[in-house]
């Protein structure tokens, strides 16, 4: 029977971790988690019931009554409650907003909590921010990925306009350079490469080759 393991995938907005991340979870047979797909999910929850985001008390009490589920499919399916959430949560509002509720204390600590159930009996592949640091540091394997800010945005732009969403390259850039700032530089769990953690550029990398580089490192520590 394999030594099933927890990989643990990090780096910033648009650097290609969860398409990355579903490629090894697919050839290795794992689940993958979405962890940015929970903030977006709680996101997108806020701004329906228009709570004012900077309020992290209103917030904890609705996540508090919120339930977050994925289902298996072609694509990821993801609900709050019964609500099939997957396209709205990658919008423009909520792709705005995420990272000012993701700052909260409250939320990150309830999610980290979710999210650490999910992987107690190893076999996953998630990715996020603090995976390596905060949700998963003892995991097997972790890697931290990084792509420029004009190839991050030239990939959420070609993602945008493949969705039907509308979308402006110069504003996604500045956008990015924006999240990187507030990913980096929050109080709780901010954006950090873990020590033990392997740095992956995947600027001039095709997204098959950083996903064999990644089912490479698995497999050595899956066999040790």
């Amino acid at each position: 029977m394999s030594n099933k393991i927890c990989i643990a995938i990090d780096g910033p907005a648009a650097a290609g971790k969860s398409t990355v991340a579903k490629i090894v979870a697919k050839e290795l047979q794992y689940i993958y988690l979405d962890t940015g797909a929970m903030y977006r999910a709680v996101t997108y929850a806020a701004l329906l019931q228009k709570l004012p985001l900077g309020d992290a008390v209103a917030l904890g009490h609705m996540l508090a009554e919120t339930a977050i589920r994925f289902e298996p499919g072609e694509v990821q399916q993801v609900f709050v409650g019964t609500e099939n959430v997957t396209d709205v949560i990658r919008s423009l509002e909520v792709t705005a907003n995420v990272s000012e509720v993701a700052a909260h204390p409250v939320v990150r600590e309830e999610l980290q909590k979710r999210q650490q159930v999910f992987a107690k009996e190893g076999g996953i592949v998630m990715d996020g921010r603090d995976i390596g640091t905060a949700v998963l540091p003892n995991a097997e394997l972790k890697i931290f990925l990084l792509a420029s800010v004009d190839e991050r945005a030239e990939r959420r732009y070609k993602e945008n306009i493949s969705k039907g969403f509308p979308s402006n390259l110069e504003q996604l850039k500045k956008e990015i350079e924006e999240r990187d700032h507030l990913d980096y530089t929050r109080e709780h769990s901010p954006l950090q490469k873990a020590a033990d953690a392997i740095e992956l550029d995947t600027t001039s990398m095709t997204i098959a080759e950083v996903a064999t580089a990644i089912y490479d490192l698995a497999q050595t520590k899956i066999e040790h």
